[in-house]
C-alpha cells in the first residue's frame, strides 16, 4: 500500500514562494494519481491541486489557479506543489494523498475521493 508523507511547509510572508513535497513509499509511484488538499483553522479540508499518473492530467482549484503548480518526479516517488505569491487565506496543513480513480480528475480532486487516510500533513504559516 502507498504511503505518503508531506513535507515543506514554513513560515512564508504574503507573496512569497514555498514548494512543498509528497514523497511516497510502497508501490508503483507512477501509476497512482496524487492530490494536494488542505485544511485551515475553522474550515473545512479542501481540493488544491491534483495530478493524475503519467502523462499527468493537472486539476488546480479556482482559488489557487496561476498561484500554484502541481508536478511529479516519478524517479524519486514524489509530487510536488510549487506555491506562488501566497496569500493569507493560504495558510493552512496541506495534505497529500493517493486518488481513487473513479472518475474525471477535476472530480477526483473537488470531491477528494482519496484511498487510505490522512496523514499529519504539513504546516502553511503566511504572515508579515
Amino acid at each position: 500500500q502507498l504511503q505518503l508523507v508531506e513535507s515543506g511547509g514554513s513560515l512564508v510572508q504574503p507573496g512569497e514562494s514555498l514548494r512543498l513535497s509528497c514523497v511516497g513509499r510502497g508501490g508503483a509511484f507512477e501509476n497512482y494519481h496524487i492530490g494536494w488538499f488542505r485544511q485551515a483553522p475553522g474550515k473545512e479540508r479542501e481540493a488544491v491541486s491534483c495530478i493524475t499518473s503519467s502523462p499527468g492530467s493537472i486539476y488546480h482549484a479556482a482559488a489557487v489557479e496561476g498561484r500554484f503548480s502541481i508536478s511529479r518526479d516519478n524517479a524519486i516517488n514524489t509530487v510536488y506543489l510549487q506555491m506562488k505569491k501566497v496569500l493569507p487565506e493560504d495558510a493552512a496543513v496541506y495534505y497529500c494523498a493517493e486518488m481513487l480513480p473513479t472518475s474525471s480528475l477535476d472530480v477526483m480532486c473537488a470531491e477528494q475521493r482519496i484511498i487510505g487516510s490522512w496523514g499529519q500533513g504539513t504546516q502553511v504559516t503566511v504572515s508579515s
